[in-house]
């Protein structure tokens, strides 16, 4: 059973309708929360401390301060025990917003202002972010204008330079559920699902078409931010999910820094310009590691660059280990109708060693 979203009751004059519904829209956009809009408004009579009583119905609190919402006297001991006591007590998150010049108890925090440097940090309290906490830096207005495109709202962009993908995905970490930068040049889409499947803790154990499915329904349900860098020679479509997942395309040239061992091996095998030791050998890393992990859509690919470099060669034994493991992922997956991939035997005369 799916859980329920959090609730956030805002509290506000009617004044301040309009500002609130924005407040609403941006908390909805960006993070998994429900707004009890209508409910929070200030009705004939009511004050913020009795409107803060009521919101506690929710499991968030946000009170807006102007002018029409804040009393010209204000005892202490009037509000107290509705903002503070009474939340700490229920163990309900209450947050405030000063939507005006107007002067709201100074002890009361945390305290967000009403710009939009105000509402990303109250977005990101919201979230459960210690960013919150801390003054945003300022950043150059390629960043700022990705953060309104993509951080603020679920949406998808596009930008040239590696660098700025990347310092765009370290400015707005905090507003995003997890952020995965898949490292895309020289790369095929079997080993991109795999590597993002990797980085978002999923097992994907199927074809290509079945992790594509399994990666769509997952990141579209979430706030995530999929940074695809360096996106020169692949297809993006398919990793841009839509829903609440927000995606940054780098299209620049990018070169790849070092990388752990399967990446090693796909790309020694997709470039099979070493020697063929070599080659065999990250071919048997990448095969141990990408079974362990049941990649298997990508340790089928492997295995049949593998082949088709041995047959190249000639080298029988090599030829007959990589059809095996081809032959078992086929078989795990139900997929009978292929031709056997393992090769008749040969003559032994006929055979060449497999070495340069």
């Amino acid at each position: 059973m799916q859980a329920l979203s959090p609730t956030v009751f805002p509290c506000y004059a009617l004044a301040d309708r309009k500002l609130a519904h924005r407040i609403a829209e941006f908390l909805e956009r960006g993070t998994d929360v429900r707004v009890f809009l209508d409910e929070g408004e200030l009705q004939s009579g009511e004050d913020l401390a009795a409107k803060a009583r009521e919101a506690r119905t929710a499991d968030i609190v946000v009170v807006l301060f102007s002018r029409e919402s804040l009393p010209s006297r204000w005892p202490r001991a009037q509000w107290e025990p509705a903002l503070v006591t009474e939340p700490a007590d229920d163990e309900v998150r209450i947050a405030f917003v000063r939507c005006d010049d107007c002067n709201p108890p100074k002890v009361l925090t945390p305290m967000f202002e009403s710009n939009l440097n105000g509402f990303r940090q109250l977005k990101r309290w919201v979230r459960g972010s210690e960013a919150a906490a801390r003054p945003i830096q300022p950043y150059s207005s390629e960043i700022e204008v990705l953060g309104i495109a993509i951080a603020d709202r679920p949406g998808a962009e596009s930008v040239e330079e590696s660098a700025v993908a990347r310092e765009f995905a370290h400015t707005f970490r905090d507003d995003f559920d997890a952020v995965t930068i898949l490292d895309c040049a020289g790369r095929s889409p079997v080993a991109l699902a795999g590597d993002l499947g990797a980085q978002l803790g999923l097992r994907l154990e199927g074809p290509l078409e079945d992790n594509l499915r399994r990666l769509h329904e997952f990141c579209s349900a979430r706030r995530l931010l999929v940074v695809l860098d360096g996106a020169t020679d692949i297809a993006a479509d398919p990793f841009v999910f839509g829903g609440r997942c927000s995606t940054l395309i780098s299209t620049g040239s990018y070169e790849a820094s070092a990388t752990d061992p399967i990446r090693s091996a796909q790309r020694e095998l997709a470039a099979a310009t070493a020697a063929w030791y070599d080659i065999c050998r990250h071919a048997r890393i990448g095969r141990r590691m990408l079974h362990g992990e049941a990649r298997l859509a990508e340790l089928l690919e492997l295995m049949q660059q593998w082949q088709q470099l041995a047959t190249m060669r000639n080298d029988r034994l090599v030829m007959e280990e990589s059809a095996r493991e081809i032959l078992w992922i086929l078989e795990t997956w139900g997929d009978t109708d292929r031709d056997n991939p393992v090769p008749e035997q040969q003559d032994a005369n006929q055979m060449t060693l497999p070495f340069d």
